[in-house]
């Protein structure tokens, strides 16, 4: 099955050591955009990057500490990207946050079929 739609991309910025009340960051807004019933969240691990301290952030595979970027990207209806940002606003101390709108393609089982 196929439907087209419009919706909004919320793509949050921030580092690999960042937490929220003792837990990894991501994993805190993941629970709260689901929580609040978003309808996609995916949580990607970049090898190199930097944000607005200009400190360069990266994964290593040779040392034991690391703060590699992350980026978290959800995409819902406008309403519900709403929902989120109060939020972020308390949980996100350091990083970027990009809002944009988006033509959707959802592509999913017709539920009749194995």
């Amino acid at each position: 099955m196929k439907e087209q739609f419009s919706a909004r991309m919320i793509r949050i910025h921030f580092g690999e050591d960042d937490r929220w009340q003792g837990k990894p960051l991501h994993e805190a807004i993941l629970a709260k955009a689901q929580e609040l019933g978003l309808a996609e969240a995916l949580v990607f691990r970049g090898i190199e990057g930097f944000g607005s301290s200009t400190r360069i952030r990266h994964s290593s595979h040779w040392t034991f500490s690391s703060d590699a970027p992350i980026m978290v990207s959800l995409i819902d209806s406008e309403a519900q990207i709403a929902r989120l940002i109060p939020h972020l606003d308390a949980m996100v101390e350091e990083g970027l946050i990009a809002i944009s709108n988006v033509e959707v393609i959802r592509y999913s089982r017709n539920p009749g079929s194995a």
